[in-house]
């Protein structure tokens, strides 16, 4: 298997998210990652390019090799802001019924604007996603 491209690096968060082209994006990346960061105690991480990840895990892959990735996280991108729920969410379909107008993938929940949302369940949902990731791979 080929080596892993979204990997944890001391880039500027801050830096990365003066960048981000429409200020609207921005600003709610802001919210969901001071919201991220106080539900895992730990500090904003740039990874890879593109996305802003909040602590860590480890697991092996198929190969064998040992690997790290983010336990949640979020990227600010041109046509909406990606939220990383790593679990999955084939056990948030209460949450997601009551969350308001977005959509997901296998990880991802995609937000075109914060305001859409009720903010008191995206933390639910994270706040859950991170205890699940935590026991599924303990440190």
């Amino acid at each position: 298997m080929s080596d892993m491209k979204t990997v944890a690096h001391d880039g500027d968060v801050d830096g990365f998210l003066n960048c981000v082209e429409n200020p609207k994006r921005a600003a709610d990346a802001r919210i969901v990652s001071e919201m991220m960061e106080r539900i895992t105690g730990c500090p904003a991480k740039m990874w890879g390019p593109s996305i802003i990840g909040f602590d860590r895990y480890n697991y092996k892959r198929k190969d064998g090799s040992d690997h790290q990735f983010m336990i949640t996280g979020l990227s600010p991108r041109k046509a909406n802001l990606t939220i990383y729920i790593m679990p999955g969410f084939s056990a948030y379909d209460d949450q997601l019924a009551r969350l308001g107008k977005c959509k997901t993938s296998v990880s991802c929940l995609y937000i075109t604007r914060l305001e859409n949302i009720d903010l008191d369940v995206l933390e639910e949902i994270i706040t859950d996603s991170v205890q699940v990731m935590r026991k599924r791979y303990p440190s």
